[in-house]
């Protein structure tokens, strides 16, 4: 796992995150996917796995995040979130691309990286 500069280490899975402490996560590393879901949904339940193992893969280079959407609404109504799974994806702190819906690991791990 390579430090960042602000001396930070690359989570290796998923990091929860709230309203209040996703600004600052997205700022402390370089590439992020925050997976946005509820513990209702199946399709979240569906991908959830599939973004544990690309958080592990991908230490190191995208840092992943997951944000409950019904304990968290300003981050969703700020990003105008309509359907869950949703994964936001962040370069540099701006959001580059979102991936709605369950898919496949390489479909995902395609759309993310075409982001780095």
């Amino acid at each position: 796992m390579e430090d960042l500069k602000s001396g930070a280490k690359w989570p290796t899975a998923p990091v929860a995150l709230t309203d209040s402490d996703f600004e600052t996560f997205v700022a402390k590393y370089p590439a992020v996917v925050i997976d946005c879901w509820a513990p209702w949904c199946g399709p979240c339940r569906m991908v959830a796995p599939v973004v544990e193992e690309l958080a592990k893969e991908m230490s190191g280079t995208v840092a992943f995040g997951k944000l409950n959407t019904d304990e968290n609404a300003s981050i969703p109504n700020k990003y105008r979130i309509s359907a869950i799974p949703t994964l936001l994806v962040f370069k540099q702190g701006k959001m580059v691309d979102r991936i709605v819906g369950a898919q496949p690991k390489e479909m995902l791990a395609g759309k993310i990286k075409k982001n780095l």
